[in-house]
């Protein structure tokens, strides 16, 4: 089945100039368009593409805003005319990068590598949509100042609660995102993700070691050499799980 993609521009000549140019490639079927943020935004969460090729520089808000607010990042393609923002683009780790006017081979190039990336990933193409949680292998965007990247859920260890920002853990970075605690749970695979206290949720898959702790609770070490104390209501839950 085609890969559903949708493109998101501010531009009719530049979306209609891609979707001719998309022609050519089977494998990519655009189901939509979009001509600003919030459309983008709005279209991304009713049809769960699989892709986007999205504008950088549109009138309001830009790109990167669009990534910050979508809840299940799709695959990226940038596209815009500026290319002083190619290092950003690959800073947040984007599929590919192509500098309008777009040429027909830079084009092939990035659906190639699409298509590596996917084979990699063993995705099931069926273009139905996840209203489930989110897996590992999902990307979440994470922005702090000027700094941007896409993460897989698998690659984060922990979440922490700052205010009404959670911390993120993952390599060497903890960007703060704007979401609470409660509202990540909710989305978040229970099988993976556990909430050990009122101010951590840690990925099981980092644990490294478990030791007893004060008043019945548990303390937690993750392999980014984290520590975190699991309460003692929340230890009860976390042996069942474990069956400890």
């Amino acid at each position: 089945m085609p890969i559903k993609a949708i493109i998101i521009d501010d531009e009719r000549l530049a979306r209609n100039e891609l979707k001719k140019l998309l022609q050519n490639h089977n494998d990519i079927e655009v189901i939509e368009e979009a001509a600003n943020v919030d459309e983008g935004i709005e279209k991304i969460e009713m049809y769960q593409p699989e892709l986007i090729f999205l504008d950088i520089q549109m009138p309001g808000k830009t790109g990167f805003d669009l990534l910050e607010q979508v809840e299940k990042t799709p695959k990226v393609i940038f596209t815009t005319a500026y290319d002083e923002y190619a290092i950003k683009a690959f800073e947040v780790n984007a599929l590919d990068y192509l500098l309008k006017p777009i040429e027909p081979k830079r084009l092939a190039d990035a659906v190639a590598k699409l298509q590596d990336e996917l084979f990699k990933e063993k995705l099931g193409l069926n273009g139905q949509p996840n209203r489930g949680p989110l897996t590992e292998n999902d990307q979440v965007f994470v922005k702090d100042g000027e700094r941007c990247w896409f993460v897989k859920l698998g690659e984060i260890r922990l979440f922490e609660s700052v205010g009404n920002y959670a911390k993120v853990y993952f390599g060497n970075n903890k960007p703060l995102i704007l979401k609470s605690l409660n509202a990540l749970e909710d989305r978040l695979d229970d099988k993976m993700f556990f909430r050990a206290n009122r101010k951590h949720i840690i990925n099981l898959r980092w644990i490294e070691k478990i030791e007893p702790y004060f008043n019945g609770g548990l303390l937690i070490d993750l392999k980014g050499g984290e520590k975190v104390e699991v309460s003692r209501r929340q230890t009860v839950k976390f042996k069942e799980m474990m069956s400890l």
